[in-house]
């Protein structure tokens, strides 16, 4: 029980435990009860499933406020809604990626599975170090604030601009690096087959592997946006990593749903960029009026405003929208 106590980046090692056994359990379901087997989902099972993971988001950040504080319970509330709106917007490139490779409905899950994984790892990595310079260099915070208003700024000016993946310098770097099959292989990532220039048997990888390489370098790039915009709510590395892994824990859900229709949330990106415009301005705002933090009722209050303004404002504008057809399923090789 001693070690439980012990405390590790400011909050006991227990409340760690809880956090990781909710996470394993979570995963465990997925992948091992719900989609055992490689299966095309439905709208509305994500819709259900984006619904779970959205309870669970918000039981835990209920019993954060319990635990910690009302304080800390509108940090991760505030926290949880940046980071689901920033995950959002991932949705786009995920979905680009997956129709630039004809990877049908009934294999992106597995995909999606695995770059879950590996986005709990990198993200543990990134706010690990941003904690050590937070404490480390107090400073650190203005410069992550100028980063946000900067980013928030330039989305405002640029728009939606659709990345051309053909001549992205990762995907030419992996076509030059390894050896990968003109076609899908099912849901496998690697298959073994003649080299195409000794005939021996050789490792190939598929396109499935290749876009969940991708999809890892797509959250790296997020999290430089993200990283910076989850420590300008909060320097609490349990809040901040609590609060950015329910975020993409239910964005996987939810990307079925969201895939179809992601043309409707024509207005979300600028909605985003002001909200990252809001949190970076807010640190300067409060040494304006001297406060030791900006209230966070009053960043809760404005945050769910401009993202409910631009998801209602956005399915307003677009309400004779189409549904994206989806790519049709490959024969088996």
């Amino acid at each position: 029980m001693d070690l439980l106590g012990d405390t590790v980046m400011g909050k006991p090692i227990w409340m760690w435990a809880v956090f990781l056994a909710v996470v394993v359990i979570l995963l465990a379901l997925d992948l091992g009860v719900l989609n055992r087997k490689a299966r095309e989902i439905s709208a509305g099972e994500s819709l259900w499933m984006s619904g779970f993971y959205l309870a669970i988001a918000l039981m835990f950040g209920a019993w954060v406020w319990y635990a910690l504080g009302e304080r800390s319970g509108k940090e991760y509330l505030t926290g949880f809604l940046v980071e689901k709106t920033l995950a959002m917007d991932n949705v786009f490139l995920i979905s680009l990626i997956f129709t630039y490779f004809s990877i049908p409905p009934v294999y992106q899950h597995r995909a999606l599975f695995w770059g879950i994984l590996g986005v709990i790892v990198l993200r543990a990595i990134m706010i690990g170090l941003g904690a050590v310079l937070v404490a480390e260099f107090g400073w650190v915070l203005y410069l992550f604030a100028l980063f946000l208003v900067a980013t928030g700024v330039k989305m405002l000016l640029l728009g939606d601009k659709a990345p051309d993946l053909e001549s992205n310098p990762i995907l030419r770097l992996l076509r030059r690096t390894l050896r990968i099959t003109p076609e899908l292989h099912r849901e496998r990532f690697f298959v073994r087959q003649p080299d195409a220039v000794t005939g021996r048997p050789a490792l190939w990888v598929t396109p499935l592997f290749v876009a969940l390489i991708l999809i890892e370098v797509v959250d790296l790039i997020f999290a430089v946006d993200s990283i910076p915009a989850i420590f300008a709510i909060t320097t609490d590395p349990f809040i901040v990593y609590t609060s950015n892994i329910f975020a993409i824990l239910g964005l996987r859900a939810l990307y079925f749903a969201l895939a179809a229709i992601i043309g409707r949330f024509r207005y979300l990106k600028t909605a985003l960029a002001l909200i990252l415009v809001f949190i970076g301005a807010k640190i300067f705002v409060a040494d304006l009026f001297g406060w030791e933090k900006f209230p966070a009722s009053l960043s809760l209050a404005v945050t769910v405003a401009l993202l409910a303004g631009g998801i209602g404002y956005s399915l307003w504008r677009t309400r004779a929208a189409r549904p994206v057809r989806r790519p049709a399923l490959p024969s088996d090789e």
